[in-house]
């Protein structure tokens, strides 16, 4: 692997010109083929062996054109103070917005308030249900345009206009926010080269790669029916992992430079080296985004895939841009210790302050000498923060979640002013009664059953299809859709459903937004194990042929779970608890999200191995190559802490300028992500690793014999390389490029 890879950074760096127009060439064809291609609706949205899924498709089998699982809009109206909903001039101005919602080419139905008892009790407060054709991810612009354009003509009239419903799903807004965390990611990059250029390398390649990767997805988005979310959570991942990789390659550059090497070796060595480590980084975080495709939610896993590939990109561009860039740029990038002019390089240090250690070698030889001490403050401070985790609550979002600033927050508001919580979150029952000897009564059976249960306000009478073997009931809750009486209402209607059946041979099932949500909620709890245990699994294994060690690969899964609970018990913090909910702009506190403890397992853990890659292979490389193990540890934080300290901090800052978005998945994941880096860069990798690398000694580099021959050698050490005294003739160069071509 090292030698390969040496040969390759030393093959980029000669024919800097044809690698720079490869990418260059690739950035530009993603580009067209984005700007080319047709305009992509939001993505469909199913979610395959779940209850509320299997209702949707039998509706749509048994009531053809129903469009079961077709988007939603609530209009809702207000009267001005003193004011009825059933003025003459009110009701005017509403039958209006009813005949101009009805114009819609995606529209099915719009029920009219006052025809379909959709006024409240007051008479203040009257809602107008729209139904679509299609989901709410696939609803055309126009379609929403035009919605909001009748709801304005309402509103001259002088009523009050508000808008529910998953109709106005609209692509998330990051915010200036995300532009601050690459200017700060910026910033700790010219302070720790100290020079513009060599700070300036990782963040244009990252850009670069991160346009060829968000750019693909546009041009496919249509074909593979991706949504916005997708290109998000590529950006923010890509981003992050480009600027770390291409900062572990152009720091191991600069001290290959300090060393004497000449400028194309020492690109060669920092490739081989580095590089190395970046390979299994990435590898393992790949091997976390396209896991998610365990959990067998469509969605999620094209999210997870799309990621991945522009994770792999920045490998890429790290390999090989990055060597050719060097090139470029010669002697403007200046060996490790010293600064450009701009930034006062050039003035001669004491020998005394040369001589001095750096704060990583001297925070590692504090660790080495109390380790128990470090390692039991670690434990507990993280354990101290996990403990909000024991209080988590899962669900998804709904409107009642939304900002009080969204019209879809005001309409949800006003709906439980009017109908009570529980009508924000109907519930629909489905019958299916062919293989029962008297469906109506069946259906009977079914509504009488849910009228005698608690937590329920309204049960609609049964519709049936023309068939007359299938009907569909409505049912009201109490509770709000996110509250658990309303899940356990869930679960009570499908437990009658089972006697219904035994009894009549009809089946129950209960469907609707609410339901759905429900329902993805229990599916991602019941993958999460396996999904830890698959993604944790191999990369163990990848470990292992890594560090070449048992030990380490399971301290580094151990320490992984202490920060992802505790950055979890952080999430329950601020958006459950409401803990500086104000500070990250959070204005309404709530069950978190279902996928944010799968999503987090997957991504935290890919991230917290790149740390751990790079730190740990230092130190195995300072071992094998001869220091005792507690040395080792040292010489590992003497070159590593610095660069881990760097990008965590560049990390952090990325995923931090998510927490400005305006969609309340990007901000828990922003959120949750830069405080999971925190925890395990700052308090696992770079506190607890030395201090249990330091109690092990020898022991941490154990591996059985048996094992130690039945693995290959992938040489991340660079263990090949130190044959080599850096004088290569013109001939072996040549060789050299004709050996990777064949490659």
């Amino acid at each position: 692997m090292a030698t390969f890879l040496y040969k390759l950074g030393r093959l980029a760096f000669r024919r800097r010109h044809f690698v720079a127009l490869i990418w260059v060439a690739l950035l530009t064809l993603a580009g067209v083929g984005a700007a080319s291609a047709p305009a992509a609706g939001n993505t469909s949205f199913s979610i395959p062996g779940t209850e509320a899924q299997k209702a949707f498709d039998l509706l749509e089998q048994r009531f053809p054109g129903m469009s079961a699982d077709g988007a939603t809009a609530r209009v809702v109206f207000k009267a001005p103070a003193g004011g009825k909903m059933t003025d003459a001039g009110n009701k005017a101005t509403v039958k209006k917005t009813v005949k101009e919602l009805s114009d819609g080419s995606e529209v099915v139905s719009v029920a009219d308030p006052y025809t379909g008892k959709a006024v409240s009790k007051d008479g203040t407060i009257a809602y107008a249900s729209v139904k679509y054709k299609v989901s709410g991810m696939e609803l055309e612009d126009s379609s929403r345009d035009a919605l909001k354009e009748a709801a304005q003509d309402a509103r001259n009239a002088g009523l009050t206009v508000e808008i529910g419903g998953d109709a106005l799903n609209a692509t998330p807004e990051t915010g200036s926010s995300e532009v601050i965390g690459i200017a700060i990611a910026a910033v700790v990059l010219v302070i720790t080269f100290g020079s513009l250029i060599a700070a300036g390398l990782p963040l244009l390649t990252a850009i670069i790669g991160v346009g060829i990767g968000v750019s693909t997805i546009a041009a496919l988005a249509k074909a593979l029916d991706l949504g916005s979310t997708t290109s998000t959570l590529a950006s923010m991942i890509g981003l992050a992992v480009g600027i770390d990789y291409a900062l572990f390659i152009v720091s191991r550059y600069r001290a290959e430079l300090a060393a004497g090497r000449e400028r194309e070796e020492a690109v060669g060595r920092a490739v081989g080296t580095a590089g190395s480590a970046v390979v299994f980084a990435g590898l393992t975080v790949v091997i976390a985004l396209v896991g998610l495709s365990v959990v067998n939610i469509p969605m999620l896993t094209k999210m997870g895939v799309a990621a991945a590939g522009t994770v792999a990109i920045a490998v890429l561009i790290a390999l090989t841009l990055i060597p050719a860039l060097l090139g470029y740029v010669g002697r403007k990038v200046k060996p490790a210790g010293e600064k450009s002019k701009l930034l006062g390089g050039g003035r001669t240090a004491s020998a005394k302050k040369a001589a001095r250690p750096n704060m990583g070698t001297r925070w590692a030889s504090f660790v080495v000498r109390r380790p128990v001490a470090v390692l039991l403050l670690g434990v507990i401070g993280l354990g101290a923060a996990a403990v909000p985790a024991a209080s988590l609550e899962l669900g998804l979002p709904d409107d009642g979640s939304q900002p009080v600033s969204t019209t879809q927050r005001r309409a949800y508001d006003l709906l439980s002013k009017g109908f009570g919580p529980g009508f924000n979150g109907p519930l629909m029952v489905v019958t299916d009664a062919r293989a029962s000897a008297d469906p109506k009564a069946a259906v009977a059976k079914v509504s009488d059953e849910i009228k005698g249960l608690k937590d329920v306000v309204t049960v609609t009478p049964a519709a049936f299809n023309k068939a007359g073997d299938t009907a569909t009931i409505t049912v009201i809750p109490d509770s709000k859709p996110s509250s658990t009486t309303t899940e356990d209402l869930v679960h009570a209607i499908r437990d009658k459903g089972a006697d219904v059946t035994s009894d009549t041979d009809a089946k129950v099932l209960v469907t609707g937004a609410t339901a759905m949500n429900i329902d993805v909620s229990q599916k991602l709890n019941d993958a999460l194990l396996p999904y830890l245990a698959l993604v944790v699994g191999l990369a163990f294994l990848l470990l292992i042929v890594v560090f070449r060690s048992v030990l380490v690969p399971l301290k580094a899964a151990l320490g992984f779970l202490l920060s992802v609970m505790a950055a979890l018990g952080a999430v329950v913090a601020v958006f459950q608890w409401g803990w500086l909910s104000g500070l990250m702009g959070v204005e309404e506190t709530g069950p978190v999200m279902s996928m944010m403890p799968i999503f987090m397992v997957g991504v935290v853990f890919g991230l917290a191995m790149d740390y751990e890659v790079f730190l740990v292979t230092r130190m195995r490389e300072a071992y094998v190559h001869g220091e005792k193990p507690s040395q080792a540890v040292v010489t590992g934080f003497k070159h590593g802490a610095r660069v881990v300290t760097a990008a965590a901090v560049i990390m952090i800052a990325v995923f931090s300028g998510f927490i400005g978005s305006s969609e309340s998945m990007v901000k828990m994941i922003g959120f949750g992500l830069a405080v999971a880096v925190f925890f395990d860069a700052f308090l696992v990798r770079m506190a607890l690793v030395p201090a249990v690398l330091a109690l092990l000694g020898k022991k941490a580099w154990w591996l059985p014999k048996w094992l130690d021959r039945a693995l290959p050698n992938v040489d991340v050490e660079g263990e090949g390389l130190r044959t080599r005294d850096g004088s290569h003739s013109k001939d072996g160069d040549e060789d050299e490029d004709r050996e990777l071509v064949r490659v």
